[in-house]
């Protein structure tokens, strides 16, 4: 597998924020609308890497729209190599760190690079890490649910073939907690897989007793229950639940995960691309994990996940948070309860249409 060498020769960035099928919501509050940048690379050889970040809030985008501005005379007549290019980047960031906006930029631009080289062979970027663009479990991941008013949705996706679904608690106490995720039990029956997400809303005392009170409900993880910084208060929580616990979205790097990993934060690992440090962050990442034995799911980013996850030993589950389905020609889709990477590279086109309708 060989291709003529690429070298970067631009890099834009385009602001949008993409409706909702279903808004986010979560203890810690609702995301309507999904703010988004896009980012499109553009070789020498007129192979173009393609890739989107998820700003979280509106006022993330323009921020972030003028760091990838920044940062693009870095790239340009320097070959488009994410593994080089990364190490170039971190040595630049090192007195600054690759936190928050910096870290996101930077794993979009890996993303869009990975996804250049995959375009200039023609092949998926699964391929380019060594594996197949096999079928990867998926489940879908909804905010917090009403059972009465959600339950055609929760019935939706178990017609379109998911055989696990996520909901979000803690918007109330406990027995709201217990009524809910009693009430989507009973939606989706004792064979589909349900996991919950406290989005890092309680304390490690309210974690435990809630986590105990949801013991008997058969769930194959509890996600975040305490804040994502407090190492020692995850550690607590996990030595006493009864229940799988899942974290890592708020990793900063493969470094991050690996004190988690010694600290005996979770059970689970669940990187997020854009923070991890992109494809190349997540090829540490994963190695931690297949060394500890931990199984590993991704965290939104469908497309890109899919490619990373094939690849990944210890491959568990692909949240399926579709949030750049309106801007796509062709959006991700479950098969069999499953997603299959696409190609070549990450297999993203945009809809420039529906992008220009969506531009912030």
């Amino acid at each position: 597998m060989s291709s003529p060498p690429l070298t970067v020769r631009s890099l834009t960035a385009r602001p949008v924020i993409v409706p909702l099928e279903r808004p986010i919501r979560t203890a810690v509050g609702t995301i309507p609308a999904a703010p988004l940048v896009l980012i499109d690379l553009m070789t020498e050889e007129g192979v173009p890497g393609r890739a989107y970040i998820f700003g979280y809030t509106p006022m993330a985008l323009a921020p972030l729209v003028r760091l990838l501005s920044d940062m693009e005379p870095q790239l340009q007549r320097k070959p488009a190599a994410p593994v080089e290019r990364m190490r170039d980047f971190t040595r630049m960031f090192r007195l600054l760190g690759r936190q928050g906006l910096v870290g996101m930029a930077l794993s979009g631009i890996d993303m869009a690079l990975w996804d250049a080289q995959g375009r200039a062979l023609g092949v998926p970027v699964a391929r380019l890490l060594g594996a197949d663009a096999a079928p990867v479990p998926a489940y879908d991941s909804f905010g917090i649910v009403d059972p009465a008013a959600d339950r055609k949705a929760l019935e939706a996706s178990l017609d379109r073939g998911f055989r696990a679904i996520k909901i979000k608690i803690g918007g109330g106490d406990l027995d709201r907690d217990k009524t809910t995720v009693a009430a989507v039990r009973d939606i989706i029956g004792p064979d589909v897989a349900l996991m919950v997400d406290y989005n890092q809303s309680l304390t490690a005392v309210d974690a435990i007793r809630r986590i105990d009170a949801l013991a008997h409900c058969d769930l194959a993880w509890v996600e975040e229950p305490v804040p994502a910084e407090d190492i020692r208060s995850q550690a607590r929580v996990r030595a006493a639940s009864p229940i799988a616990i899942q974290a890592g979205e708020n990793w900063w790097s493969p470094a991050e995960m690996a004190t988690a990993i010694e600290a005996g934060a979770s059970d689970l690992a669940m990187p997020d691309l854009m923070r991890i440090g992109g494809i190349t962050g997540w090829l540490s990442a994963m190695g931690y994990a297949d060394g500890a034995g931990i199984p590993v799911s991704s965290h939104a980013f469908v497309e890109a996940s899919a490619h990373v996850l094939t690849a990944t030993p210890t491959c568990h589950w692909l949240e399926f948070l579709d949030k750049a389905c309106m801007l796509l020609t062709e959006p991700a889709t479950v098969e069999h309860g499953a997603v299959v990477p696409r190609g070549p590279g990450l297999g993203m086109d945009w809809d420039e249409m529906a992008v220009a309708r969506y531009l912030h």
